[in-house]
């Protein structure tokens, strides 16, 4: 809720600390992009001439791609050539003033640069250093390159997306990079914040993307826990072998999402879709059940189930598209898209919607910066272009 006009907004949670982001890419600069709109003063290190190599990607907005601008909106930049030892010099008096260093390099690249949090913390000991990494600071994988299809593998969760015939199914989502680096990395932040409120002190934050990827297979890690064996591909619970949790295809080509897995819901649902009472209780025989369902879903069009589940508690829904769920006036109304990400020619896009409380966020309209912007102000040198 927004403050009314005789009663001025609170400032923002993070106002007031700033925040130096090493990061490239995805994870860091999407947690980053969090401490931002929360208030905090985020200055992105960028190589000269080429930048973060999200710049680079497809498709464009402005001079720069939409992955960049959506994630370092309200970003300030610095163009530094981190191997020169001139260069890096300059940035001392801002690791000595940051209160945050967020990184994302693998292990012992930032000690080759003097920019370790050995090196860092006695010139500014109430600094919180972020490391994200794949595998995190220390063990057998801490060298390995990797990204998100290779984490998601090495944990055990892409074979949990497999269907019935084995195969996995890669997600839709950046999985690792944001449920298992960004994520974390902000509420390990967060959490370091308030110690340092209470000692004074700030630490270094080992954030294994990896790691923390086990958290989301608790139903699987338990059974496993229990000696109930590795997960059936495409038979669990939760992974289509109930027929309370699984895609059923319609008679025009589309599907409904059918997830009613409490018996509250299920017996709405069985309900809804008139399921013969003899097969309702699916512990006698589910393939039978999920067979039923499936014949009587796939005799009817998306929009008949979208009509027919409409203020029901049947936890289902037909499965929509990108472009309807953006048009959906129930995400309008909330206003997850009432912030505006503006480019360097006055282009406007909807900003990146993120899981803050509108009070907590910033208002309105800010742009991404354009490489080296904030070099003549930050570092006094002008910025470096790709000839230099």
């Amino acid at each position: 809720m927004k403050a009314s006009p005789s009663q001025p907004r609170r400032p923002l949670p993070l106002s007031g600390l700033r925040v130096l982001d090493f990061s490239t890419l995805l994870p860091g600069p999407l947690a980053t992009l969090l401490l931002a709109e929360a208030g905090a003063e985020v200055i992105k290190i960028e190589r000269p001439g080429v930048g973060d190599e999200a710049r680079d990607s497809e498709p464009r907005f402005g001079a720069d791609s939409v992955d960049f601008a959506l994630l370092n909106r309200g970003k300030r930049s610095l163009c530094v050539d981190l191997k020169q030892h001139a260069d890096r010099a300059r940035l001392l008096p801002l690791v000595e003033t940051a209160d945050v260093l967020v990184e994302q390099f693998r292990p012992g690249v930032m000690a080759r640069l003097g920019l370790d949090y050995q090196t860092v913390q006695p010139l500014n000991p109430r600094l919180v250093y972020c490391s994200i990494t794949g595998y995190g600071q220390r063990g057998a994988r801490a060298q390995w390159a990797g990204h998100d299809l290779e984490y998601i593998a090495s944990t055990g969760l892409l074979a949990l997306s497999a269907g019935t015939h084995g195969e996995p199914v890669i997600p839709p989502a950046l999985i690792a990079d944001i449920a298992g680096g960004s994520y974390p990395a902000v509420m390990n932040i967060l959490l370091a914040l308030r110690a340092r409120d209470a000692t004074g002190a700030g630490c270094h934050l080992d954030v294994s993307m990896t790691d923390n990827l086990f958290p989301l297979m608790f139903w699987a890690l338990g059974k496993a826990a229990l000696g109930g064996g590795a997960p059936v591909p495409g038979a669990e619970r939760l992974t289509g072998g109930s027929p309370r949790y699984r895609i059923y295809a319609t008679r025009d080509g589309r599907y409904v999402a059918a997830a009613p897995l409490e018996d509250r819901f299920w017996r709405v649902f069985c309900d809804v879709i008139g399921l013969d009472r003899a097969l309702r209780d699916d512990r006698r025989d589910a393939d039978a059940t999920a067979a039923a369902v499936a014949r009587i879903i796939a005799s009817e069009t998306a929009q008949h189930w979208s009509e027919q589940f409409a203020g029901r508690d049947v936890c289902s829904t037909v499965v929509r598209s990108l472009e309807d769920a953006l048009n959906d006036p129930h995400f309008r109304e909330r206003g997850l898209f009432a912030h505006a990400l503006i480019g360097p020619d006055g282009e406007r896009l909807p900003a990146l919607p993120v899981p803050l409380h509108a009070d907590f966020r910033r208002d309105g309209e800010a742009a991404y910066p354009a490489l080296g912007e904030a070099n003549s102000e930050l570092l006094n040198y002008p910025t470096r272009g790709p000839s230099d």
